[in-house]
């Protein structure tokens, strides 16, 4: 009877415990282009879509083609932050950079409020490859989650 007891507790427990989440993803364009030229952006999504409603299937007897085409995908709901670019006509703008960061914090500490948990970041860039190649991005996506009550 005591074993029964702990297994129902502890089934109790794992059912009480299991969370489901909403996913947010936010991401950070910053250019690298020399001169201050470019444009950097935080880009946050205001639109949920069904991402199977742009999936083909593949078998191996041939392949279910999606009826969407590729520019139902995009979205018009977004939220654009202006950003500053990291490089000024002297080269790396380091106040720009402190300037972005603050920008970051600001949005990290609204969604943290609003019961955001960060849970993943990741970046990217694609430099000055030399003489003759005067772009380039730096990318961050920030990865959020919010438990479902």
């Amino acid at each position: 009877m005591k074993k029964l007891v702990v297994i129902l507790a502890l089934l109790l427990n794992n059912f009480l415990l299991a969370q489901n989440y909403d996913f947010k993803i936010v991401t950070t364009v910053e250019s690298i282009v020399p001169g201050g030229l470019g444009r950097s952006r935080i880009i946050e999504n205001g639109t949920e879509v069904d991402y199977t409603q742009f999936t083909t299937t593949r078998t191996k007897d041939g392949k279910e083609k999606t009826t969407k085409d590729r520019s139902d995908v995009k979205i018009d709901d977004l939220k654009e932050s202006t950003l500053v670019n990291f490089y000024s006509l002297v080269g790396i703008n380091f106040q720009n950079i402190a300037s972005n960061d603050a920008m970051m914090t600001s949005l990290l500490k609204k969604y943290n409020a609003e019961g955001w948990e960060l849970i993943h970041t990741t970046s990217a860039v694609e430099s000055d490859a030399g003489k003759y190649d005067g772009v380039g991005i730096f990318i961050s996506r920030f990865y959020f989650r919010k438990a479902i009550k």
